[in-house]
């Protein structure tokens, strides 16, 4: 169960981004054209994770990317990686913070209730600090409740939509150029990648072996890529990829579905506050190790670090949303991709000094894999200056 459930933390922390952001981003493109950069970007996102799990599996005393880092890549290593990962978690906790006050802010207003979105997620914040300070274990089980009430919604919804599916939508042509692709491939990618929970979680396993290892992550990683294929087939063969593609936020994509669906414009609704949660737990536990790990050991100041400071950074972006994960994507090139490259190449090294073998995971596809990942990480970095 605890493998299964990390499996849940890394699936749910993709979704939240994804689940909202991908209907917006690539309607423009079709489904089809849109399935397959989404399995492309999968498999580079994967394998990069895939990566970084063996560097953390090797190296002794890593619950957190900064002390990876200095093992690996020594205190200069340490500080750049450090600098790239608070970046990334406070882009992709502001992202969130700002879709999930969106949601209840609109939630409350259709039941007759007038609470500002500033004072929404302010006060979800804050209460999801306790649980993650309060420890791995309450954020597991509470994030297995949540991500199985998310998919008993997403089917709701699904099952719903499909009764309603227009087929010429989902075989609709539209005007994209190669270029277009490529633009938006770091949204995407962004979507996808849920590494940043991926040291707290091989930390929280420990005593699982290599199959395991490997298996959580497949699982984490599959998840998101099968919801994401249904979600957009349902959202483009109701909507029309015209009207997607002029959605600026999330209450807009909610909003779309007309009175006649007011129900599952509800459903809708909480289906997406739960991603974001989900999602929100996942980065909020990894920026809380960070802190307590580079920063300080005291939780009051941790706490602070962790959701006081996102916070007040958020109500600088309102309205930000998929801005933020735009800019989330161009750190992750280099923390997720070239930076588990450059770790793994030193752990692999024979005189790598710090090398835990009791525990250890390798990924596959030797120098051949690690040189198409930094082709591939070359490709979303061109891509974000292209957006």
């Amino acid at each position: 169960m605890k493998l299964f459930g990390s499996s849940l933390i890394l699936a749910g922390t993709a979704l939240g981004a994804g689940m909202l952001a991908i209907p917006m981003v690539l309607a423009q493109f079709g489904f089809i054209v849109s399935s397959v950069l989404m399995l492309f970007i999968f498999i580079g996102t994967t394998f990069s994770a895939l990566l970084l799990a063996e560097a953390c599996s090797k190296t002794k005393q890593s619950n957190s990317m900064s002390s990876v880092a200095y093992l690996t890549l020594g205190k200069a290593g340490q500080h750049f990686i450090n600098i790239l990962f608070y970046l990334l978690l406070v882009c992709m906790s502001i992202a969130y913070i700002l879709g999930i006050g969106d949601i209840l802010n609109k939630l409350l207003s259709d039941v007759g209730i007038s609470v500002s979105t500033t004072t929404c997620y302010t006060l979800f914040s804050l209460l999801m600090g306790v649980i993650v300070v309060a420890g791995k274990g309450h954020i597991d089980r509470l994030n297995r409740g949540l991500f199985l009430m998310m998919v008993a919604m997403l089917f709701i919804v699904i099952f719903s939509l499909l009764n309603n599916i227009n087929l010429d939508y989902i075989t609709q042509d539209s005007d994209y150029s190669v270029n277009d692709i490529v633009k938006y491939s770091a949204i995407i990618f962004t979507s996808f990648a849920s590494m940043v929970v991926i040291p707290s979680l091989i930390d929280y396993n420990r005593e699982a072996s290599q199959k395991e290892i490997r298996n959580m992550i497949l699982l984490g990683s599959l998840i998101p890529l099968f919801c994401y294929l249904i979600w957009l087939f349902a959202i483009i063969g109701n909507l029309g990829t015209d009207a997607i593609s002029r959605f600026h936020n999330i209450s807009e994509l909610i909003n779309a579905f007309s009175e006649s669906q007011s129900m599952i414009k509800t459903i809708v609704a909480i289906f997406s506050a739960l991603a974001l949660v989900t999602s929100f737990l996942g980065v909020s536990m990894a920026l809380y190790d960070q802190n307590q790990d580079a920063i300080t050991k005291n939780k009051p100041a941790a706490y602070l670090l962790t959701f006081v400071l996102p916070l007040a950074l958020a109500s600088l972006f309102s309205n930000q949303f998929v801005s933020m994960l735009d800019y989330a994507g161009m750190v992750l090139v280099f923390l997720a991709i070239w930076g588990p490259l450059m770790m793994v190449k030193k752990v692999r090294r024979p005189d790598f000094p710090d090398l835990c073998l009791e525990t250890s995971y390798t990924a596959g596809g030797g120098t051949l894999a690690l040189n198409v990942t930094f082709l591939f990480g070359a490709l979303i970095f061109v891509s974000w200056f292209m957006s």
